[in-house]
């Protein structure tokens, strides 16, 4: 568990950095844009000769689109029981579902499975979140923002040419190609470790907490649902079937991931509960150094 304990490490110091006056408040976009357009795709050229396109790599990306579900009709027939407003509905249906399974993926499934854990990661995050963010994100979008606030094919257009995606996109291509050369691998390898504590540096300097009265029972069942209830109805649904591995593991913890910070930015830009979704980013990132470590011991 020493990795994990340099991921508290470096979000410590993202909290101490944006105390001080040194660092602006453009670090954090500095840091996120490098991991995205450097570090994670280094990442996922790395891992993805070690995919093997087998049922085995098919249980990410099932777990992932069984989450979806699961999240969105306990969502629906919550707000429909206690009369949520809309915006707070539709914040609840783009957030919950959509976990933070690459940025804060990569270092928690490395802390916990080695790096033989990143294959599958790349399968429930690029198959499962990335498609779901295309496809259910942009629908949830255009039928809960706010009418010409936000340009849906560009949102799915900009998914689909997401840094990730093409590097997945690219390793796939070179699969006929066989192995990396010697010097291609070590230059990959020292790029993709500059992935943990440049994402959790920047998570620790942009942790915000936000928490009003009337944003409190959505706040309540969108982190259970996202950090309890869907790890605990996939590890359930799993063992229930007989079904063990690392692909399995893997999955269980990506479905535990607190909510993606793309989609609360998405939901803000689209007219939606701003407060609510800066609460369940915040707090469900916070919360999830207790529950992501629960679940593993669970396992």
């Amino acid at each position: 568990m020493d990795n994990f304990a340099l991921i508290a490490i470096f979000v410590s110091l993202g909290i101490l950095f944006r105390r001080l006056k040194a660092f602006p408040p453009e670090t954090v976009q500095v840091l996120n844009m490098f991991a995205l357009y450097v570090s994670l795709p280094a990442v996922i050229l790395l891992k993805v000769p070690q995919i093997e396109f087998s049922t085995e790599a098919l249980l990410p990306i099932a777990i992932a689109w069984g989450a979806l579900l699961f999240s969105a009709v306990l969502i629906l027939i919550a707000a429909h029981q206690f009369k949520w407003p809309r915006s707070a509905t539709g914040v609840l249906l783009l957030v919950v579902p959509l976990g933070n399974t690459s940025f804060l993926g990569v270092p928690i499934i490395t802390a916990f499975f080695g790096d033989a854990g990143l294959r599958h990661l790349i399968m429930y995050d690029q198959f499962g979140t990335i498609l779901i963010f295309a496809t259910y994100g942009s629908m949830i979008l255009a039928l809960y923002g706010r009418e010409g606030s936000a340009n849906f094919l560009s949102v799915v257009r900009r998914i689909f040419l997401f840094p990730p995606s093409l590097a997945l996109a690219v390793g796939i291509a070179l699969l006929p190609w066989g192995a990396y050369s010697p010097l291609v691998e070590r230059l990959l390898q020292n790029i993709a470790t500059t992935m943990t504590p440049l994402v959790m540096t920047a998570i620790g300097f942009q942790l915000k907490l936000q928490l009003q009265p009337t944003s409190r029972s959505p706040l309540c069942l969108g982190l259970l649902l996202k950090l309890i209830l869907a790890p605990a109805a996939a590890i359930s649904i799993c063992r229930l079937f007989g079904m063990h591995g690392l692909a399995v593991d893997v999955s269980i913890i990506e479905a535990g991931m607190p909510p993606m910070v793309t989609a609360g930015a998405l939901a803000v830009v689209a007219g939606m509960d701003a407060e609510l979704s800066a609460a369940l980013i915040g707090l469900g990132l916070l919360l999830s150094f207790g529950t992501l470590p629960l679940f593993y011991w669970l396992l």
